[in-house]
C-alpha cells in the first residue's frame, strides 16, 4: 500500500489536492447528464452542442492560461482557477436555458483547462525532472480513485432520482474545487519565470512539439473508446449483458489506480518513453482485434473477448500515458512549462469532442473493419512518435544553444 501513496512533500500535497476534486467531478460526471435533461429540460443535442463549443473554447484558453500561469506563478494561477472552477459549477444550479448553460460550460471547460495547465507548470516547479511522470503516475492514480468514490456518491443521487439529490451533487462538486483551493495554498510558491525572447505564444511556432501534440491527441481516442464505443459495441453488436459496460469501466479505473505508478518506472527519458508508446500501440492494435472478435460470437466467447480487451486496453493506456507525460515535459523549454502543457493538454478536450464522431463512424459504420482499421491507426501514430520525438529533440538542443548565449549576455 505504501508503493501507492507519494512521497510525503509536494508530491503528497498535490496528489491530495487532485483526490479532493476529482471525488466531486466522479459525481459530477455521472448525474450531469441527467441533471440538464431532467431537471433543467434541455434537450440531449443542445447539452451535447453545448458542451461542444465549450470544450473547444477552453482548449483555445488553456494555452494562454498556461502562459499566465508560467508569468505570473503557478501556485496563484492554479488556486484562482480552483475558485472559478467552483464558481462555474455553483452556476450549473441557476442555469434554466440554453444559452446560460452554454456560458456556464464555457466558463468551466476554460477554467478546467487552465487549471490543468497551471497544476502541470506547478509540479514541473516543485519536483525534480527525473521525478515527474512518476509524481503524475501518481497523481492519474489519485485521479481515478476520486473518481470512483465520486462515481459511488452520484450512484446515491441517481438512485434519489429528485432535484435535491442532483443539486447536492453539483454543491459536492463546488465544495471540492474550493477545497482544491486551500490544498494548492499549502504548496511553496514557485517563482514567476523570467520573460523569454520569442512570441508570446511560442509554443504555436514550434512544429515538433506541434506535430507531438497532435500524434498524442489521436492517441487519446482510446478515452472515448472506453466511455462510448465500447459501451455502443457491446449493447448494439455483441450479446453480452450491459451490465458488463459499468464491471469493464470498473475493471479501467481499479487498474490505473493500483498500477500506473509501477508502469510509470519504466519510463525515465526520451528513449524509455518511445518504447512505452510503441508497446502500447502493438497492444492497441491487438485490443481491437480482440474486440472485434466479440461482435457475433456466442455470449461466453464475447464476454472472454471483451475482458480480455478490456485487460490488454489498460496496458496500453498506462503505457501511453507514461510515455506521453515523458515526452511532453521534457520537450517544453524551461520558463515555458505552462505554455507548452497547456498546449499539450488541448489533446484531452479535442480527442473527447471529435472522438465520438470518429468512433461511431468506425465502430458502428463498419463494425469489424472499423476496429481493425482503428488498431491500425493506433500502431502507425505510435511508432510515429519516434521519428517526432528525435526531430523535438534536435530542435530543442538548437534552441538551447541560441538560448545560452542570450543569458550569458544579461549576465
Amino acid at each position: 500500500m505504501s508503493n501507492l501513496l507519494p512521497p510525503a512533500g509536494p508530491q503528497r500535497t498535490l496528489s491530495l489536492a487532485q483526490l479532493s476534486n476529482s471525488v466531486g467531478d466522479g459525481a459530477f460526471y455521472v448525474t450531469s447528464a441527467l441533471y440538464f435533461t431532467q431537471v433543467v429540460g434541455l434537450a440531449p443535442a443542445r447539452i451535447g452542442l453545448g458542451l461542444a463549443v465549450a470544450w473547444a473554447v477552453g482548449s483555445v484558453v488553456g494555452v494562454p492560461l498556461g502562459r499566465l500561469a508560467d508569468r505570473r506563478g503557478p501556485r496563484g494561477t492554479a488556486v484562482l482557477l480552483a475558485l472559478a472552477t467552483a464558481a462555474a459549477v455553483a452556476s450549473f444550479l441557476v442555469v434554466r436555458d440554453f444559452l446560460p448553460f452554454v456560458a456556464a460550460a464555457c466558463l468551466y471547460a476554460t477554467a478546467q483547462s487552465g487549471l490543468a495547465a497551471a497544476r502541470q507548470a506547478l509540479l514541473a516547479g516543485l519536483v525534480a525532472k527525473e521525478e515527474r511522470t512518476g509524481a503524475l503516475a501518481h497523481l492519474q492514480s489519485t485521479l481515478n480513485a476520486g473518481l470512483a468514490l465520486g462515481a459511488a456518491l452520484g450512484g446515491l443521487a441517481l438512485a434519489a432520482g429528485t432535484r435535491t439529490a442532483y443539486q447536492a451533487v453539483f454543491a459536492v462538486d463546488a465544495l471540492s474545487f474550493l477545497l482544491c483551493a486551500l490544498v494548492l495554498l499549502r504548496l511553496p510558491a514557485v517563482p514567476p519565470a523570467p520573460a523569454l525572447p520569442g512570441a508570446k505564444l511560442e509554443v504555436l511556432r514550434d512544429r515538433p512539439y506541434t506535430v507531438l501534440t497532435l500524434l498524442n491527441t489521436v492517441l487519446l481516442l482510446r478515452m472515448p473508446l472506453l466511455s462510448l464505443g465500447l459501451p455502443l459495441w457491446i449493447t448494439e453488436r455483441t450479446q453480452a449483458p450491459a451490465w458488463l459496460v459499468s464491471a469493464l469501466f470498473v475493471l479501467n479505473t481499479g487498474a490505473v489506480m493500483l498500477f500506473q505508478v509501477r508502469t510509470a518506472r519504466t519510463v525515465r527519458d526520451p528513449a524509455t518513453a518511445v518504447r512505452a508508446l510503441r508497446r502500447s500501440g502493438a497492444l492497441m492494435l491487438a485490443t481491437c482485434a480482440v474486440f472485434a472478435l466479440s461482435g457475433a460470437a456466442p455470449t461466453g466467447v464475447a464476454l472472454a473477448a471483451l475482458l480480455a480487451g478490456s485487460v490488454l486496453l489498460v496496458v496500453a493506456e498506462m503505457l501511453q500515458s507514461a510515455g506521453s507525460w515523458q515526452l511532453g515535459f521534457d520537450f517544453a523549454p524551461p520558463g515555458r512549462t505552462g505554455e507548452y502543457q497547456g498546449f499539450f493538454g488541448t489533446g484531452v478536450p479535442v480527442a473527447r469532442t471529435l472522438g465520438p464522431l470518429v468512433l461511431t463512424t468506425l465502430l458502428m459504420g463498419a463494425g469489424v473493419l472499423g476496429w481493425v482499421l482503428l488498431g491500425v491507426l493506433f500502431l502507425v501514430v505510435s511508432y510515429a512518435m519516434g521519428p517526432v520525438a528525435r526531430w523535438a529533440e534536435g530542435a530543442g538542443a538548437a534552441r538551447e544553444g541560441v538560448l545560452e548565449p542570450l543569458a550569458a549576455g544579461r549576465r
